[in-house]
């Protein structure tokens, strides 16, 4: 298996390069030649083994260049008992007859970046040591709030990398910026920035690309990488829980072997729901992807008219993980849909850098209107949806899940479809508490986090995660704040360069 750039076709490196590297040199992100098939009979099969059992043959379809022994140690490092709170990793919870929770959040920082992001600093320090003898890694992260504590988190005293997250200043819930300002580990960094999520993704991207700066890391023995999900190494383990999801469709009786299921996401990046994507093409019966937005709609705009459009108002809301405007790995369906077709993806990407926009070819706009459906709900919504489904099923969800479920909620009453759906839960309500507790409480006492936290579990009774509870009274490491144009001397400053 080998793999190419979105926008240079000419470009052929394993797996194993493209995760060390991150993103091509052009610009472009790196995607696998071809996608791997699987069978009916092949997921029978994944369907016996746990959620390690899958992991590995999934990724062994992609990771062609790790060896079994490569393979399992990074498998197993990420995925062993302890480090997720249920020994099913990524479980179901059955919502109604219809809708099924993943519960993406079972993890160290109680988010769904979890699922890759424990796994990726073993996937990297293998990719390292067969491309770059000698040379120290350094990992920047662009973040709205989940990827930076994750990253942190899966990247902590790993020997040989050092690692530095940026994210918007006022863009992040009280929550996700105090799991990152405390975070320990000697090789760990963290900025926030004056700007938004686009700022901070875009700022990583040009030090990535540029040449100046590239020099300067070779000459001190340095090189990037990223843990976000333009690198393929972040990727590719989102891939293995949706094929785990519909085994548990099947295992637990919800659907037969072959029967469709649906799959809703709430998505910023979309990265996310691009997984999903790689799991329907590779096999797994998925009628419909649904994406799901927040009131920054430039996805659901863009899947349901064929233009994506990044000039609008830009909005702060209850799901900050989705506040975006610029959806990178967008990039990486539309060179698929395209035909493999490195030149029409660059074209749009350059035209989206310089104008702000593109619209795809009527081709391309027709198969993404077959294979997905899309919509929004704005935080007002979003709160009545964390209510509703609180009173009715007795289950807290958080304000990224609410948008999910209220998208699906309004697609499946108007389309009338009633295939049976899993929805992508992507983060621990007590993430978010003053807006979960604001959603079922009419009257908050409380005004600090914590406060919150308690309030919030002595209305719901759902368990604190520990990892959460015990922030409370600790000092932030990391207070500094740059100008979005100041990043790379952040980066220069962190490495002593």
């Amino acid at each position: 298996m080998f793999y190419t750039s979105t926008r240079d076709k000419a470009v052929k490196v394993t797996a194993a390069q493209a995760i060390a590297k991150g993103i091509s040199s052009d610009g472009g992100l790196f995607v696998p030649a071809e996608i791997p098939k699987i069978t009916l009979d092949d997921i029978a099969k994944i369907s016996k083994l746990d959620y390690i059992g899958r992991a590995k043959e999934i990724l062994k379809l992609y990771l062609t260049d790790f060896t079994e022994e490569e393979l399992d140690m990074c498998v197993n490092s990420a995925y062993k008992a302890g480090k997720f709170s249920s020994e099913k990793v990524a479980p179901l919870h059955k919502l109604n007859d219809k809708a099924n929770i993943l519960e993406l959040w079972r993890g160290p920082t109680c988010a769904f970046k979890d699922m890759a992001l424990q796994i990726l600093p073993y996937l990297l320090t293998v990719s390292a040591g067969k491309t770059l003898k000698d040379t120290k890694i350094v990992i920047l992260v662009a973040t709205s709030g989940d990827t930076g504590k994750a990253a942190l988190e899966g990247f902590k005293d790993v020997p040989n990398t050092e690692i530095l997250v940026f994210y918007p200043v006022d863009g992040v819930s009280p929550m996700q910026k105090l799991q990152m300002t405390t975070q320990e580990g000697n090789n760990v960094s963290v900025c926030a920035i004056h700007g938004n999520f686009d700022d901070a993704q875009s700022g990583v991207k040009s030090i990535f690309t540029n040449k100046q700066i590239e020099e300067k890391f070779k000459e001190n023995n340095f090189a990037f990488s990223s843990a976000n999900s333009i690198n393929w190494g972040r990727l590719v383990p989102q891939v293995v829980y949706y094929v785990s999801a519909y085994c548990d469709m099947v295992e637990q009786g919800s659907i037969k072997l072959g029967e469709d299921i649906n799959i809703v996401v709430p998505t910023g990046n979309f990265g996310n729901i691009l997984a999903a994507y790689y799991a329907k093409e590779m096999g797994v019966p998925i009628k419909k992807l649904i994406c799901a937005s927040n009131a920054n709609n430039v996805l659901t705009d863009f899947l349901k008219t064929g233009t994506y459009d990044r000039n609008r108002n830009f909005y702060c809301t209850s799901s900050p993980s989705m506040d975006i405007l610029i959806s990178s790995n967008l990039e990486r369906l539309i060179y698929i849909l395209s035909g493999y077709d490195a030149d029409k993806t660059a074209d749009y990407m350059f035209a989206l850098a310089k104008h702000g926009k593109y619209t795809v070819d009527e081709d391309i706009h027709a198969k993404i209107c077959e294979c997905f459906d899309a919509g929004f709900c704005d935080d007002i919504a979003t709160k009545d949806t964390i209510k509703e489904v609180f009173e009715n099923y007795e289950y807290l969800i958080d304000t990224h899940t609410a948008v999910a479920v209220n998208v699906y909620n309004a697609y499946a009453k108007e389309s009338g479809d009633n295939t049976p759906t899993v929805i992508a839960s992507t983060a621990n309500p007590y993430k978010f508490s003053a807006s979960v507790l604001s959603a079922i409480e009419t009257d908050v006492k409380s005004e600090d986090e914590f406060s919150m936290v308690e309030e919030l579990f002595a209305k719901s009774k759902e368990p604190v995660p520990p990892q959460l509870a015990n922030l409370k009274g600790k000092t932030p490491r990391f207070t500094r704040v740059a100008a979005k144009e100041d990043m790379a001397q952040v980066v220069f400053d962190m490495l002593g360069i």
